[in-house]
């Protein structure tokens, strides 16, 4: 157990997981000494995954393989915490397709997959959680989806909460070796006074500026995922099966971050426009890695080349652009398990943000 996560009542901080995915979030918190007491996920595959990795060896964590629309808040409430008991912590974030920043004009305004935001708030109101944090893509900053921002705020404050500007995140000041930005709302019920800095302050950092960044790190870059061999017979360690010709034209793309745009070859989807630089692309080694996106294995989508190979990139070597150990295994098959390392919220990113409210807690109660 890890006792730095002990109240001054000896109990244990607790934690409820809604939208869990493959468990990046509960994988976090755990690392953390936080219990987490429930989780609720409509994914089969990432049920699967979440079961064999996280569930499993925590017999008090409730797993809801549910729809979070047909699920009463009320029923966590009930079953994981018994009377006098309490969450600390409500993790999760609402599927974002609707919010992503690749929906061009109006789409994704009124996608029914929005209102999961305020299901989740709903979530907030029946297990009346000390913090909630809520992730989600910067696309749903965009003007054309305010009203679903402002109804969360407007919930939020009728159930007594103050909520925290939306923050755009980057992973990789976090030291997550990836490029990913995303969106974190944090809420603090009303009558706690949670004394901590928001967002936390970055350990990492672009090397160039160093310098005037005292006691940073650099950012991590991608060539430590590649550098580090592959555990023995990891079921995760597959990749796309191209076609010779597909094979022949990676063979082609420049190392060190050659794109499509540095071959001879065109393929009939590029003819009529120049998009999508970065599809086929190989990942730089020097750099921070490309956003891990559900198509993460899958070349066509980005830059998930090999930085050598004529394949895209394996699902372990994805998993650990999300920081997951190499212990943790995704289930359901290449593509399913694409989508959840994707979808997950990088495990190290998860640390440093929960670490900074766990403390915060912690202090207030001691």
């Amino acid at each position: 157990m890890n006792t730095n996560c002990l109240n001054v009542n000896n109990r244990r901080l607790t934690a409820v997981d809604v939208f869990a995915g493959a468990g990046g979030f509960s994988r976090a918190a755990i690392s953390l000494g936080i219990e987490i007491r429930a989780a609720v996920e409509l994914n089969p595959h990432a049920c699967h995954t979440y079961r064999e990795n996280i569930a499993k060896s925590h017999p008090r964590l409730r797993l809801h393989e549910n729809n979070i629309l047909d699920l009463p808040p009320e029923k966590i409430v009930q079953e994981s915490f018994v009377e006098g008991e309490q969450c600390d912590i409500l993790l999760g974030g609402p599927p974002c397709q609707g919010f992503s920043v690749h929906r061009i004009k109006n789409a994704g305004i009124d996608d029914p997959r929005n209102s999961l935001v305020l299901r989740y708030f709903q979530f907030v109101a029946a297990l009346r959680p000390k913090v909630f944090l809520m992730e989600n893509v910067p696309g749903m900053l965009w003007k054309r989806h305010e009203k679903y921002l402002h109804g969360f705020y407007d919930a939020g404050s009728k159930a007594g909460y103050e909520i925290s500007l939306p923050v755009v995140i980057d992973a990789r000041d976090y030291g997550v070796p990836q490029r990913r930005k995303r969106v974190f709302v944090l809420g603090v019920r009303k009558d706690v006074q949670l004394d901590i800095a928001w967002p936390p302050r970055p350990t990492h950092c672009n090397p160039n500026k160093l310098e005037n960044n005292s006691g940073l790190l650099s950012w991590r870059t991608a060539q430590e995922i590649f550098n580090v061999p592959l555990p023995a017979n990891d079921p995760n360690d597959v990749h796309m099966n191209h076609s010779p010709e597909m094979v022949k034209r990676l063979k082609e793309v420049p190392l060190n971050g050659g794109s499509r745009k540095d071959v001879s070859w065109v393929l009939p989807c590029h003819q009529d426009h120049n998009g999508h630089k970065d599809v086929y692309g190989r990942i730089d080694p020097s750099l921070p890695g490309p956003t891990m996106t559900t198509a993460c294995i899958n070349p066509s989508k980005g830059r998930f080349v090999h930085p050598t190979e004529p394949h895209g990139i394996t699902v372990r070597q994805a998993a650990r652009f999300q920081t997951f150990p190499d212990d943790f295994v995704f289930y359901g098959g290449l593509i399913a398990s694409g989508v959840q390392v994707g979808n997950a919220v990088p495990v190290k990113l998860g640390e440093a943000l929960l670490n900074e409210i766990k403390n915060g807690l912690i202090e207030r109660q001691g």
